[in-house]
């Protein structure tokens, strides 16, 4: 399956595909997010290829009281509202973000501006949706006073944080070294270990996706170029096994295989292991890798991709999340129907943060420029 757009794009293109394309992941995942992909195809008599209702339908309320959400019916979740919040805030610093911004104003956001939240069919605060690991921002940097550069530490170890990264690569975009710098940078304030690491590589990713003439191949060699311990050998392994296969259903439990090993969460997600998501150097977030195979398994195809993340269950919306940013990053087309569907079923414009982030993008480029221009000045001086 060889997608002709792929490497093609003008930046503005790029970064609408990127959010777009995450955006329509993270819908078509959310409804299976946690089952494992036998449960999946028990559930709804086969794989998932496009939007489905909620996994326990009309009684998505109840089903699961500390989480009531409508995941499903096209409805994005944390990983899509956190993306935007993130696009907000650049939009209002006009230039690289540190963990400051995150602490002066990402949390803010979250904490006074009520907005249409879709998985709760309501206007709410989005600190009434993020999760625990997420609420971790506000105990931490709000009530706490944390330094905001060593906030993440102590939340569990997860992809949190790497989930809304994506900004952070358009904006460094076909600069891999820069966007993971800025990425490790803003996510030392909700993560720490791999954790953080995952939010680095991820941001990388998505930086080399936008290089003109990238593939699949050339941004997972971007990744493992930045990344490291860990999440360096959880990449190579996922990418070397997705090599074999040209399908993600024979490719779906090989892929498993391949990343148990630095996995802590372990075998039945929703019941994780003693030493799930604690720091280490030798362990890798799951869905980063798996992502990064999928991707390569659909040779940049969007569609491909986010459904081959999709149907592998466990935290399936996050990894179509991050398959979907990639993809859209490299110019594959996002099916217009999914992102159709996924606007109006959210309530959200999902290209209006795309404009705002191009616009940022240009105006923290010039900026760079005039910087370096300045550096060089002052250096030949010295010399």
């Amino acid at each position: 399956m060889v997608n002709k757009s792929e490497g093609t794009g003008t930046l503005d293109e790029r970064i609408a595909g990127a959010l777009v394309g995450a955006a329509v992941g993270d819908a078509l995942g959310g409804p299976v997010e946690g089952w494992s992909p036998d449960q999946i195809v028990e559930r709804h008599g086969g794989r998932v290829h496009g939007v489905v209702g909620p996994w326990h339908g009309d009684e998505w309320r109840t089903a699961r009281p500390l989480a009531p959400y409508h995941k499903g019916d096209g409805h994005v979740t944390d990983d899509t509202l956190m993306t935007h919040a993130l696009v907000r805030v650049y939009a209002t610093v006009r230039d690289h973000l540190d963990a400051h911004a995150v602490a002066g104003h990402l949390v803010p956001d979250l904490m006074t501006t009520p907005r249409w939240i879709p998985e709760l069919e309501a206007e709410a605060l989005p600190l009434q949706r993020i999760f625990l690991a997420e609420k971790w921002l506000v105990a931490r940097l709000h009530y706490g006073h944390v330094d905001p550069r060593e906030a993440g530490t102590g939340n569990i170890v997860n992809c949190g944080a790497a989930m809304y990264m994506a900004p952070v690569g358009l904006v460094n975009a076909a600069n891999p070294a820069g966007a993971y710098a800025e990425a490790l940078d803003v996510a030392g304030a909700h993560q720490s270990s791999y954790g953080r690491e995952a939010a680095g590589v991820f941001a990388a990713g998505v930086a080399a996706a936008c290089a003109p003439g990238a593939t699949p191949d050339s941004v997972v060699g971007a990744c493992l170029a930045v990344a490291k311990d860990g999440t360096r050998a959880a990449i190579e392994t996922v990418c070397d096994t997705a090599a074999r296969y040209t399908d993600f259903e024979s490719a779906l439990r090989p892929l498993r295989e391949a990343i148990a090993p630095y996995d802590t969460v372990g075998a039945d997600y929703r019941n994780p292991s003693l030493g799930a998501r604690r720091p280490s150097r030798i362990h890798s977030v799951e869905e980063l890798p798996v992502a990064l195979g999928m991707l390569l398994i659909a040779r940049g195809d969007h569609r491909h991709a986010v459904l081959g993340a999709v149907n592998y269950g466990r935290d399936c919306d996050s990894t179509a999340t991050m398959a979907g940013a990639l993809a859209g990053a490299l110019g594959s087309e996002i099916p217009a129907g999914w992102a159709k569907t996924v606007a109006e079923a959210s309530r959200l414009d999902l290209r209006a943060p795309a404009r705002t982030l191009t616009e940022v993008a240009r105006e923290i480029f010039a900026r760079d420029v005039a910087r370096r221009r300045a550096h060089e000045t002052a250096y030949a001086e010295l010399s």
